[in-house]
Order: structure tokens, then sequence, then C-alpha cells
């Protein structure tokens, strides 16, 4: 898979550390707890799919990390910046030892589909 990402050379030197750091915290805060645990889920407010996908992984008895990064009216600036760093374009963001699966409705067919307990046996993903 190539993702289209505008390569470095592409873009003019004057500007490349205003990309680079454009919200990293909210970017770091996501690796860090992606990399402390098997199951992350990235939401916000008043989206009905991070709260699915939460309530998928407690019926399935699943621990999970969840971050809330503000809602439809607030955040959306930093949200952007998960969505550009992962290139997946709704929320929830669901990691799985350290692999993003996808949002709500992947995580229910990987439940679904008995593959979910395969990833969580698997190595965690640098």
């Amino acid at each position: 898979m190539t993702r289209n990402i505008l390569d470095e050379a592409h873009i003019h030197p004057a500007i490349r550390a205003a990309i680079s750091g454009n919200h990293a915290d909210i970017i770091g805060e996501v690796k860090s707890a992606v990399a402390l645990h098997d199951i992350v889920v990235v939401g916000m407010a008043q989206n009905p799919f991070p709260r699915k996908a939460r309530a998928l992984l407690k019926s399935a008895g699943l621990q999970h990390v969840y971050l809330e990064y503000g809602s439809y009216l607030s955040g959306w600036r930093r949200r952007n910046a998960l969505k550009m760093w992962t290139g997946w374009p709704t929320f929830p963001m669901v990691f799985v030892k350290g692999v993003l699966i996808g949002g709500a409705s992947e995580l229910q067919r990987l439940i679904e589909s008995g593959q979910l307990p395969a990833l969580l046996n698997t190595a965690r993903q640098a």
C-alpha cells in the first residue's frame, strides 16, 4: 500500500518545522498510549461511534484506554492532526497492539469473525 503524502522534497524548508510541529502534542499522546496499551480507542464527545467501539470492547471483556479529544464543535483542528497522521478519516480510531484497525465497524467485524484474539496475541507493532 502506498499512501499519498507530500514528500519533504516538495515542502519548502521554511515551513517544515511548522508542519512537523503542528499539534504534535496530540499525536505524541496517542503514540504514547498506543505504545503502552494493547487496545486504545481515540474518540470525541457527542459521537456515537466511539461509544459503540467501547461498548463492543466491554461486551467482549477487553480492557482498553480511551482518549477523547473535543466534540463536534471544539477540538477539530487538533483531531485533524490525528487524521492526517493516521490517514483514517473518522472517529473512533481503534489501535490493537500498535496497529490501527479502523473504527467501530471494523472492530465489530474483527470481533464477530473471531480475529481480534489473534491480533491481541501478536507481537506489538513498532
